[in-house]
């Protein structure tokens, strides 16, 4: 009975997958995009509901607008709910009209580049509209009622049953409508052929509002519904998204029953995990349910060919071009060379930004060779350095491994790591790879750095200070002298090295493989080009400057923890690239730059006071414009538009 209990429990959550994999289905139907962003929506509508609940005040989403509007002093529920339905609504027709209706027919880079701004903007708008208390400064009632319903010896609150029920009401009345409706049919008729649709008279952009408000609608609806089920909060709300995609994609995304009992199965094992955890002493206490959602995708993918590209298609029409890479070595040179002569000579904020720009730029790096060179949308960046950085804190501090072997060890763990995540690159391109590498990201979170005895906890572990023969090459000073000038120097140098063997082997036959390879595969293969090695070994060289990356940040940071790696910080290492240009080593150092806590964060906070505060959702908005206007990044608008 207890395990009939816990699956029950599930539905609750299981129905949130639900209704939110329900309307990534809709806005894929409409759109061919697959919205990153689809659960921040439901989460911001969230927040702004229970603030106006709470203070009668309409929050507004857009900077350069108030940042509220008193609409009445004591709303009721009714009223708050339609209010804030009407909300979704106007966001998901802003985001088709001023973002998605340009990128139908855009590669898969530029619309998950896209939506990733789009999601790095909404978190970011929370933080600044609602605080960095976030849910805690609310009062979350759900409209709900969440009294016990007891029979036998099941005791479950209402709240799961309604839930469930609210998910197969609306899935039932959608599929209605797709069958008997004008407006379901048309819709169909845009997702089936939408040249054809647009012969019979058919516009694919009305089409394409009326379903994106659809889905912003019931992904608010879903998230206010369930707020006290599940824990509203910017980061781990929005990454509902992960299991909702799982939820869609064994009906390719086309399918509304089965992203309904998907996503309720889902929920129900990940329920069923926990209660098993409880039972089950031996099963370690980390969050095994986030495997469930990663388990369906990578066999959603792996089984369900007819959703990846083609291995002939041109994937590489209309993404970024590809620089020749011969101006690299004096670029970095020129940095390097202004970079140390700051370190020496400014005060202690312009050295932590350039240290700080420094690793996000070998960071940055990583993103460069497998995405930029290779084609492939990786997101699990971050897990990978994760992974290098405490596998050198257990090198050092369980096996006495010494200063430079240690780290050096780290590398090749992320280098191992990054293999295996990188694995349904061999079988899986474009955006399907960029859905697997979250999950996985998320999966790494959850499953690995959730193992005290390899991160050391919530605390996190120490990190020992590198020590050269007898030198201490450190970070850690007294007062002004933090950070210490030699630490950054030995950064900068790294960083230096980084891009110039990465242009190196852009002019090399290696990076013409990789290019090959990112065109066209079948011709890649026609023409002698073993494709599966090509791959490998960028996934590798990715992974060692990820790893290089991790084990730096872990010195820098000199206490290294969970919070260090988490998944955003892989989806704004993308976002970085994408925007400084992702094809070339110098757009990775721009990146760098534009890195929080780097140069541009020292500069805003040297201008004004909280200048800083506004850097990710502005971030986010030049991100949205260089997906739609400037898919080259701010490098391309220098390059000639015959570079290869």
């Amino acid at each position: 009975m207890n395990h009939i209990t816990f699956l029950i429990l599930g539905l609750g959550s299981g129905a949130v997958i639900a209704l939110l994999a329900i309307g990534v289905v809709i806005a894929h139907r409409a759109s061919h995009v697959v919205n990153f962003a689809h659960a921040a929506t439901g989460m911001y509508v969230a927040f702004a509901y229970y603030e106006l609940r709470a203070t009668g005040d309409l929050v507004l989403p857009i900077l350069g607008l108030p940042s509220r509007v008193g609409l009445v002093a004591r709303p009721t529920t009714a009223t708050a709910l339609l209010i804030c339905l009407l909300l979704a609504a106007a966001l998901g027709a802003l985001m088709y009209l001023l973002i998605f209706r340009f990128l139908r027919d855009a590669p898969p880079l530029a619309r998950v580049v896209a939506s990733l701004g789009l999601l790095l903007y909404l978190i970011a708008i929370v933080g600044l509209r609602f605080g960095t208390g976030g849910s805690a400064a609310l009062v979350i009632e759900g409209p709900l009622p969440d009294h016990l319903i007891i029979f036998g010896d099941l005791r479950v609150p209402a709240d799961r049953y309604l839930l469930a029920l609210i998910a197969v009401g609306i899935t039932a009345l959608l599929v209605a409508v797709n069958r008997w409706t004008r407006f379901g049919l048309a819709t169909s008729a845009v997702a089936g052929n939408e040249r054809g649709a647009v012969l019979m008279g058919i516009s694919p952009n009305a089409i394409g509002v009326a379903n994106w408000m659809l889905a912003s609608v019931l992904s608010g609806l879903c998230i206010i519904l369930a707020a006290p089920v599940i824990r509203l909060d910017p980061s781990t709300t929005s990454l509902l998204i992960v299991p909702a995609i799982a939820a869609a994609l064994p009906g390719r995304l086309n399918s509304l029953p089965i992203a309904l009992f998907s996503g309720l199965a889902i929920g129900m094992v990940q329920s069923e995990l926990l209660n098993l955890q409880r039972e089950w002493e031996w099963l370690p206490n980390i969050g095994l349910q986030q495997g469930v959602p990663f388990l369906v995708i990578l066999l959603s993918l792996w089984f369900g060919g007819g959703m990846m590209p083609r291995r002939d298609e041109l994937l590489s029409s209309g993404l970024p071009i590809v620089g020749s890479g011969r101006a690299t070595p004096f670029v970095a040179l020129g940095a390097a060379a202004a970079a140390i002569a700051a370190t020496m000579l400014l005060g202690s904020e312009w050295r932590t930004g350039i240290i700080v720009s420094a690793i996000s730029t070998i960071m940055a790096l990583s993103v460069v060779v497998v995405t930029g060179y290779v084609g492939q949308i990786s997101l699990a960046i971050y897990a990978i350095a994760g992974m290098a950085a405490f596998a050198m804190v257990r090198f050092t501090d369980d096996l006495g491994v010494p200063f430079p072997f240690a780290p050096v060890l780290g590398v090749l763990v992320a280098v191992v790591a990054g293999q295996i995540a990188t694995l349904p690159a061999i079988r899986v391109r474009g955006l399907n790879l960029a859905i697997a590498t979250l999950a996985a990201a998320v999966a790494v979170e959850e499953l690995v750095f959730k193992l005290g005895w390899f991160t050391g906890g919530l605390t996190g572990s120490e990190v020992s200070s590198p020590t050269l023969f007898g030198a201490d090459l450190g970070i850690a000073a007294v007062g002004d002298a933090f950070p210490r000038r030699t630490f950054g120097v030995v950064v900068i140098l790294i960083a230096a090295l980084a891009m110039v063997a990465v242009a190196n082997l852009r002019r090399g036959v290696v990076g013409r493989q990789w290019l090959a390879v990112r065109s066209n595969e079948r011709a890649a293969a026609a023409s002698g080009i073993n494709v599966v090695q090509a791959k490998v070994i960028a996934g590798a060289v990715s992974s060692a400057l990820a790893g290089t990356a991790g084990v730096l940040l872990a010195y820098q940071r000199q206490i290294v923890s969970v919070g260090s790696f988490l998944v955003f910080a892989s989806l704004v290492a993308v976002a970085l690239a994408y925007l400084a240009g992702i094809t070339t080593p110098s757009g990775a150092l721009i990146a760098g730059c534009l890195a929080a806590g780097g140069l541009l964060t020292v500069t805003l906070d040297q201008l004004s006071d909280g200048a800083s505060d506004y850097q990710f959702a502005v971030s986010g908005l030049f991100l949205i414009v260089a997906a739609v206007r400037v898919p080259r990044g701010i490098t391309g608008l220098f390059q000639p538009s015959t570079a290869t």
